[in-house]
């Protein structure tokens, strides 16, 4: 039986999720539920949305996530996600950069837990699309015992029913956004316990996570994992978690076929004038530790820059990794 989405989902994260990435992360997965980078209220309601919320029907499942904290305007950045097919919108209660404090929204919204229910009470109020919430189990000095169940239960004392929780806290001031992600420690036990003692709600781990292996540990107990750099760094981990998260009786997706998979909708890029570069840059992980996997890169990084590069580039990137694979194959039969 296929699971929901939610089972195992990728990040959204800032520079790296755009719509190419997530165009490549559905050659490898058909069911993990993919996220925008993202996205201000501002920029949703006054900005260009056409490059800003444009999205590929192949990438369905894919969520929308907003960063606001006025409730009329998320209600509305909501209608208008809601309008253009995307599967849920998600509320940022997380991201811990100076941008993002500045604006009254992300991380420091943990401290307003009243602010973040009426936001989206609004939003559930606007449309029948599910409603998340991204959130940390705390910020600065809070107790995140106490920060994290009080947000979560005004959340769901709103209607939401879904809670993407990334395991630290956020230090907001003394750290960098950077920082943010790897130096407060990780406290997975707080969010098994929250799915303990609220078992009506669904609660998905995000942080640290490095492999599947750990994501297959920790999910038990749990209604999913949100894998973030990990699976952008080596995105070919994607290619087995069809099989291993959601049940699929298919065969796991190799970085060869991904890259097959993925020529069409390059070539219909490249058509619309999009460079090279805007999504071979997410391709770079994709042969992570295979032999040619450097020269892979190299090709990749140095080559789709140049004027007018087109599929050629990756056809010689992906012939160096075979041709590697090759010599080292032809070395094993002469050793043995």
């Amino acid at each position: 039986m296929t699971r929901p989405a939610h089972t195992l989902s990728v990040a959204p994260m800032m520079d790296w999720t755009d719509r190419h990435c997530r165009a490549l992360h559905r050659t490898l997965t058909r069911q993990a539920l993919l996220y925008t980078e993202m996205v201000t209220t501002g920029a949703v309601l006054h900005g260009d949305r056409d490059r800003l919320l444009a999205y590929d029907p192949v990438e369905h499942p894919v969520a929308l996530q907003l960063g606001g904290s006025e409730p009329a305007d998320l209600a509305a950045s909501a209608r208008i996600a809601a309008d253009l097919g995307y599967d849920e919108v998600n509320l940022n209660v997380g991201c811990p950069s100076d941008r993002v404090q500045s604006g009254r929204f992300g991380a420091c919204l943990m401290r307003e837990p009243h602010l973040v229910a009426a936001c989206v009470g609004a939003m559930l109020d606007a449309v029948d699309v599910p409603i998340t919430v991204k959130c940390r189990i705390g910020v600065d000095d809070q107790e995140p015992e106490t920060a994290l169940f009080d947000l979560v239960d005004r959340c769901a004392a709103a209607g939401v029913t879904n809670f993407v929780v990334h395991a630290r806290k956020a230090w907001l001031k003394g750290l960098s956004p950077k920082e943010n992600r790897d130096v407060p420690p990780l406290d997975y036990s707080l969010v098994h316990r929250l799915k303990r003692e609220r078992p009506q709600l669904r609660v998905i781990l995000n942080g640290g996570l490095t492999g599947l292996d750990q994501a297959e540990a920790e999910r038990r107990g749990l209604d999913g994992v949100m894998l973030g750099r990990a699976a952008y760094h080596e995105p070919a981990m994607l290619g087995m978690v069809d099989r291993r998260f959601f049940g699929a009786d298919t065969a796991d997706v190799d970085p060869f076929q991904a890259i097959e998979a993925y020529r069409p909708y390059m070539q219909a890029q490249l058509d619309d004038g999009v460079h090279l570069a805007a999504m071979s840059r997410h391709m770079l992980g994709l042969m992570h530790g295979r032999p040619g996997a450097r020269a892979f890169r190299r090709i990749l990084t140095v080559e789709s820059i140049e004027p007018g590069a087109g599929l050629e580039v990756v056809d010689r990137a992906v012939a160096a990794v075979r041709e590697a694979e090759a010599a080292r194959d032809a070395r094993r039969e002469q050793a043995a």
